[in-house]
């Protein structure tokens, strides 16, 4: 474990000999102490930091610290929150879940509560360099298990990276059993028309170039759904689809990224289910062994998405989603005519917090509608 984390210092967890020293300067940060003291309300400041101090290791800092933060999160923003397809995370040996992309901090945090509740061990997860803001978000996410994905390095320095997270990838995997998660893609799917990047299968390959197929059954895929009721973000990137069909240069800022985060930690989420389908390793297997490189990594992306898209849970808002989409009644018998009124009045009710010059409202609330729809359509696809 020492050899890997001296390997791998600058983008692996902290490891536990480093837990108290990096929770001590947590402490002792003012930034720090103004997000999380939000989130541990009504528990005194003193009382936190006391039982933060006896952490000694990332599981301790898991245990006694994220999981009771999470749970009173999960009462206050989340109507309810199961998992299902247990049966198809293989025992006894590492799994990495690949899933589609919903929030930027929660859809991990949720997996890693789910996995507690089971009594499986967390996984770690893949997180973008471009939200560690501050250094003391950085140290946070590390003493969550989280590793780090370098994402502004140049295009010289790209392979050389991507090499060093495919090894580290593989070393967690293969050679320690332990899970990791990370998305389907780099960044959320704004309009939730998940797709696997091809760049991301080629990623995890490149520790064992020469043969593409054995380095994907190492890595004992389980591709995972994540289906949330309602997304706190939809009218922010509605708000995005808009800014940059007006102005096709339009960039998010640091102050989006955080105005993000924030909305989808804090707003309501419905409905949030987990479902992990079926280990690709026996489908990498039926791929014929002549199959190209390229078009083999094509095929792997199709068999993790069709088994995401399986695997969707829908709830009302889906299914009318999906019929004005397609002006269609075509699933009707799935929602009332009360979903119905009750949809579009949530999506006026988003499309007003949108402030912005020449808001045009019948864009955002087709923009919006898709974000729901979609995910019905992918599932007939597959």
């Amino acid at each position: 474990m020492t050899e890997t984390m001296n390997r791998f210092n600058d983008i692996c967890p902290i490891p536990d000999s480093n837990v108290p020293e990096t929770i001590e300067r947590l402490i002792a940060n003012s930034y720090f102490r103004r997000a999380a003291e939000a989130f541990v309300k009504p528990l005194p400041w003193e009382q936190f930091t006391a039982v933060m101090s006896q952490c000694r290791t990332k599981d301790d800092f898991q245990r006694y610290i994220i999981y009771p933060a999470m749970k009173q999160l999960i009462a206050k923003t989340t109507a309810d929150m199961s998992g299902a397809g247990w049966e198809n995370i293989p025992e006894g040996i590492g799994t990495l879940f690949i899933s589609n992309h919903r929030d930027i901090v929660l859809d991990a945090a949720f997996l890693n509560m789910l996995m507690v509740d089971k009594e499986k061990p967390t996984t770690e997860i893949a997180i973008g360099d471009n939200l560690l803001i501050y250094p003391w978000i950085e140290e946070l996410v590390r003493l969550n298990k989280s590793f780090i994905v370098k994402r502004g390095v140049s295009v010289r320095q790209m392979l050389e990276v991507s090499k060093h997270l495919s090894e580290y990838i593989y070393d967690t995997v293969n050679r320690r059993a332990q899970p990791a998660w990370i998305a389907q893609r780099e960044g959320r799917a704004k309009d939730s028309n998940d797709k696997t990047q091809v760049s991301l299968l080629k990623m995890l390959t490149l520790y064992n170039s020469s043969d593409p197929a054995k380095a994907l059954q190492d890595l004992h895929i389980v591709p995972l759904s994540i289906s949330y009721e309602l997304d706190p973000c939809d009218y922010l990137k509605a708000k995005e689809f808009q800014l940059k069909r007006d102005n096709p240069g339009h960039r998010k800022t640091e102050a989006d990224d955080i105005e993000n985060m924030y909305t989808g930690i804090m707003g309501f989420k419905g409905r949030v289910t987990f479902r992990f389908g079926t280990c690709i390793d026996q489908a990498i297997r039926e791929i014929p062994a002549a199959t190209g490189r390229n078009e083999l990594l094509e095929q792997v992306a199709s068999i993790i998405d069709r088994e995401i898209y399986r695997n969707y849970t829908f709830f009302p808002f889906n299914w009318v989603a999906y019929d004005l989409m397609t002006g269609t009644g075509r699933f009707s018998s799935q929602y009332t005519d009360e979903d119905v009124s009750k949809f579009n009045a949530y999506l006026q009710k988003q499309i007003e917090k949108i402030n912005i010059a020449n808001r045009d409202d019948d864009f955002l609330r087709v923009k919006m509608t898709e974000m729901y729809g979609n995910t019905v359509k992918n599932h007939l696809e597959a």
